[in-house]
């Protein structure tokens, strides 16, 4: 159920990768990771689901692939009710 006035957001959907290691690198040195995790991200689309999840009426305006992403994308908000 939607609260308050309707939200729209203009922005764009990013798909994050955050990267595991086996210890923190030191100031300048660069060390490999030994794997990764793929995730939802982008300012605008952060912000969409958070509001989402919060119960506000969002509309998000954005451009997707017809790809993997977009899919990640549209079950991201999907969920968020966005």
């Amino acid at each position: 159920m939607a609260i308050g006035k309707p939200v729209v957001i203009l922005g764009v959907f990013v798909a994050d990768t955050a990267y595991r290691a086996d210890r923190q690198p030191r100031m300048g040195e660069t060390i490999l990771g030994n794997s990764f995790k793929l995730g939802p991200g982008g300012k605008g689309s952060n912000q969409a689901v958070a509001a989402g999840k919060l119960g506000a009426d969002i509309t998000f305006l954005t451009r997707l692939g017809v790809d993997a992403f977009a899919d990640m994308a549209k079950q991201t908000w999907k969920g968020a009710g966005v």
